[in-house]
């Protein structure tokens, strides 16, 4: 195993005490994943969680007419298959690979096995599920109130947080698809973005050229996000602290 695809390069493992983790480690699956490639439909039952290492995974709200719209992103932070724990199988979303990488796949039973312990492992993941609870109303309050400039500056900082580059493969069509806009208005945005020198931007790549720009004109909506995570979560342990 490289250390590119170590597992604890996910943060909730890495903060498990090495009991717990030991416990995990034998029945944690490497998975590559690739950008489009659905993870969970709308009402799938759930049989597995990920943990992602370098992916990053858009969970999206599908509208009976075909729209959409991302309601939260999950990346080296977190897990996706919260709804386990929460005693459902399923949820009403659809998870999908936004950027490509990789993540470890565990048993749902595996899970809800050390989820019954009461021990690390299960508070771990409530204080994540209220994180990512946050980053969902969040999301839902930014698209109602704030401009596209302002909610593509907070989809790129969210995005960014999770890769370990400044470059994101997407098209603007994709973008207009996570924030639920027109492309038209995802189009106009970048260009201010770009014209501002915050971003480069060629057809299907973007790269973030000055992060501080995006910060000074993001909505206050990424950093309630990052403040809810950073008091729910506790830090990454030192290198070799824990293992």
């Amino acid at each position: 195993m490289t250390h590119l695809n170590d597992p604890t390069r996910n943060l909730l493992l890495k903060v498990l005490p090495a009991e717990d983790y030991a416990r995990l480690a034998p029945h944690l699956e490497l998975v590559p994943l690739l950008v489009g490639d659905a993870l969970y439909e709308s009402g799938d039952r759930q049989h597995h969680v990920y943990f992602p290492v370098s992916a990053v995974i858009s969970l999206h709200y599908l509208l009976e007419n075909g729209g959409s719209s991302e309601i939260a992103g999950v990346g080296n932070e977190g897990m996706l298959g919260v709804a386990l724990i929460m005693g459902g199988n399923s949820t009403p979303s659809r998870a999908v690979v936004q950027a490509s990488g990789v993540a470890y796949r565990l048993s749902a039973a595996i899970l809800l096995q050390e989820f019954e312990r009461s021990g690390p492992l299960q508070r771990l993941l409530l204080r994540y599920t209220q994180a990512l609870l946050t980053q969902m109303s969040q999301t839902a309050v930014c698209n109602r109130h704030h401009t596209v400039e302002q909610q593509l500056c907070r989809w790129l900082l969210l995005t960014l947080d999770r890769l370990p580059t400044n470059e994101l493969k997407i098209t603007q069509e994709l973008i207009a698809n996570m924030l639920g806009v027109r492309r038209e208005g995802v189009t106009v945005a970048a260009g201010k973005l770009q014209s501002n020198g915050y971003i480069s931007y060629r057809r299907g790549h973007i790269t973030v050229v000055r992060r501080a720009g995006l910060e000074q004109d993001v909505c206050e909506c990424y950093d309630v996000v990052k403040r809810e995570f950073a008091r729910l979560l506790p830090p990454a342990p030192a290198a070799g602290a824990l293992r």
